[in-house]
């Protein structure tokens, strides 16, 4: 069986010949450890395809999420110089601007007096929004702005021609070997990451209708992404819907702001497409695993045990089984990151008993793998999962 169709049965609520084996690193890890260097990862589509597949193939993972979107190819006639230091590159631009690739964690563009750019809640007209990526290599406009583009893209071509292109190459790389997903950002998401989060949360309590306005139209956007990325020949889309945990709104608001326009981006995805849909949210969810559901989504992802979250595997597995697929559920800081090999070996056999009865289940940390993990401990995750996680 292929690393692709062993993934496609687990998502499909069906048991392949073992667990399979799917972990999202952190930028910041694939800095330090693919052996590309971090300028080619984070400005090329190449660059970042070749990382991926280069720690997919050292850590055996079954499947890889490409969760950048593709580059300019043509990005470096902005560039008026490159300052390498020890633990940081600047990369400062023809505009006045520059960014912050530090070697272990995700870069940043600011402004040339030092300031990160977000508009303000009262400035925004709902009907100018789109879609919102917080990881352009420009981080956030408003009007949203791709790169170093001068205007706005009309919704109808909203999305440039590159924007594929990392999905495309990993692909071209991987052959029909192992499973590719994309990922959208949920409207929430890109809610809270356009104005910043304080300000994002303030502005339910200022004007709920103009919020849900907003999320409104992002959905929009995010449906029609999700439609390119059946098209450029992913296996499955993740919604990146980070904050939509107890850690930033209550089940209340979560009901309200999250639930309805997460519901019509996954049905109207699943409505053009046959691909699975899952949704990644961080954090405490132990309380809302019903109303995620609820969404319409194939598959939970991250399932943060204590203490980054409360979801115990076993509850997840009562409540969620034959419904959704299960990913994660291991701890990547206290086990993965400081744990020692028995710990983890403990550990990753106890998801194993719990979540593979019955199909349906991926061994994969809760949230992104840290960055300074040591690589030794990540590729213990695959001999454990041939060693404990076979149906055969």
């Amino acid at each position: 069986m292929t690393s692709r169709s062993r993934v496609s049965e687990a998502m499909h609520l069906r048991q392949p010949d073992r667990v399979p084996v799917m972990s999202q690193l952190s930028i910041g890890h694939y800095f330090l450890c693919s052996g590309i260097p971090a300028e080619e990862i984070w400005f090329t589509s190449e660059g970042f395809a070749q990382a991926l597949v280069a720690l997919q193939r050292r850590y055996g993972f079954d499947g890889i999420l490409v969760n950048l979107a593709g580059r300019d190819p043509a990005y470096e006639r902005m560039i008026e110089r490159v300052d390498h230091r020890e633990t940081e590159t600047i990369v400062g631009w023809k505009n006045g601007n520059y960014t912050i690739l530090p070697h272990d964690d995700n870069p940043h563009y600011y402004l040339a007096d030092g300031s990160r750019y977000f508009p303000a809640f009262e400035d925004l007209d709902p009907e100018r929004l789109f879609y919102i990526d917080p990881w352009n290599l420009t981080d956030i406009t408003y009007p949203f702005t791709w790169d170093f583009e001068e205007s706005p893209r009309p919704d109808a071509d909203f999305f440039p021609p590159h924007h594929l292109d990392t999905v495309r190459a990993t692909r071209r790389i991987t052959g029909d070997q192992v499973s590719v997903h994309g990922e959208v950002f949920s409207p929430w998401s890109q809610f809270l990451e356009l104005l910043n989060h304080e300000h994002a949360l303030l502005a339910m309590m200022l004007d709920a209708g103009k919020v849900k306005a907003c999320l409104d139209r992002m959905t929009d956007g995010a449906i029609e992404l999700g439609k390119q990325l059946h098209s450029a020949g992913v296996d499955a889309i993740l919604v990146s819907s980070a904050f939509a945990g107890s850690g930033f709104i209550s089940r209340e608001h979560y009901r309200e702001f999250v639930l309805p326009f997460e519901k019509r981006l996954i049905t109207e995805i699943q409505r053009h497409t046959t691909l699975p849909v899952y949704t990644h949210t961080c954090g405490s969810i132990g309380d809302r695993l019903d109303l995620m559901m609820e969404t319409g989504t194939n598959g939970i992802d991250t399932l943060d045990p204590p203490p980054l979250g409360t979801v115990e595997l076993a509850e997840a597995k009562r409540i969620l089984n034959g419904r959704t697929f299960i990913k994660g559920n291991i701890d990547p800081v206290n086990t993965l990151l400081a744990g020692t090999t028995q710990a983890i070996q403990e550990d990753v056999r106890k998801r194993l008993e719990i979540g593979m009865p019955g199909g349906g289940y991926i061994l994969s940390t809760a949230c992104s793998v840290a960055p300074r993990t040591p690589p030794e401990h990540i590729e213990l995750l695959l001999p454990l999962a041939e060693q404990y996680g076979r149906y055969e």
